[in-house]
């Protein structure tokens, strides 16, 4: 069903958040014509929804053209500061790249993609940039096979039917059934590892985080570059950390979602 055939979609909405997501890394400044093209929006479809984003303070134009401002990080940070991620990652993470010295991160699964939610960086030349908000395609990176080895077979069926948004052309493209094999894996010994599958030079191990009922919410990860750090020594020296940090940040998942709530009774009149 197209997106614009169902009776309670709004379309205007959906066209706006098109625009927001077309100003891609690499495109921080785009002319009217090249948001249309983007977006896929005719002209003057495109000039009302950048003049009402910028009215709203989303989007700012200039002679050049017009740009993203800070406040599309509130859309983001929404996200965020509901579930408490980062709050939580933080100092696990800040921990775990003191003792590796490499960059740590935790993802989510939307759709066939991971989501960084949290992240934690050290200083060093990668193929790929990555920030909180950054998604790659999940079959493909260490996060993502643990994210997809803890679903159901309907749900991961029902997963990777949805195309990727990542924008991101990976250098492994699996079968179904080497990517089954692979998952079986990961289900067996609790933790991935990826060696340059999504891009060259990149290397990782990724730890499940799990909440108080025992299902995957999250996953952690150790990145490496392959030129300086062999997949041995991802496992056998960053893999203890990386599960203790895991397991630290599980706990704190836990009891963060058995907080009581307080409530306030309101006077009655």
């Amino acid at each position: 069903m197209r997106r614009e055939a169902r009776p309670d979609f709004i379309e205007a909405l959906a066209r706006g958040l098109d625009v927001l997501r077309g100003f891609q890394p690499g495109k921080p400044h785009m002319t009217l014509s090249e948001v249309a093209a983007q977006a896929g929006l005719a002209r003057p479809t495109a000039r009302r929804i950048l003049i009402t984003l910028e009215e709203l303070g989303y989007v700012r134009g200039g002679d050049t053209g017009f740009s993203l401002t800070p406040r599309v990080l509130e859309l983001g940070m929404a996200y965020i500061g509901s579930t408490n991620v980062w709050e939580l990652a933080q100092p696990h993470l800040r921990d775990l790249v003191d003792r590796t010295g490499e960059s740590c991160s935790m993802a989510q699964l939307d759709g066939s993609d991971i989501v960084y939610v949290a992240r934690v960086a050290v200083p060093k030349l990668v193929t790929l940039a990555v920030t909180i908000g950054t998604r790659f395609p999940a079959a493909q990176t260490s996060l993502g096979k643990v994210l997809l080895a803890a679903l159901e077979e309907s749900e991961l069926d029902r997963v990777l039917a949805t195309p990727s948004r990542s924008g991101i052309e990976p250098r492994w493209n699996p079968s179904r059934d080497e990517l089954e094999e692979t998952l079986r894996e990961v289900r067996a010994r609790g933790w991935a590892v990826t060696d340059q599958d999504l891009a060259l030079g990149i290397r990782s191990v990724a730890a499940p985080v799990r909440n108080g009922q025992g299902r995957t919410v999250a996953a952690v990860n150790v990145n490496a570059h392959a030129a300086e750090t062999s997949v041995e020594h991802l496992v056998e020296a960053h893999l203890p950390l990386l599960l203790r940090a895991a397991s630290s940040i599980s706990a704190d998942w836990t009891a963060w979602e058995s907080r009581p709530i307080a409530t306030v009774p309101v006077p009655a009149g």
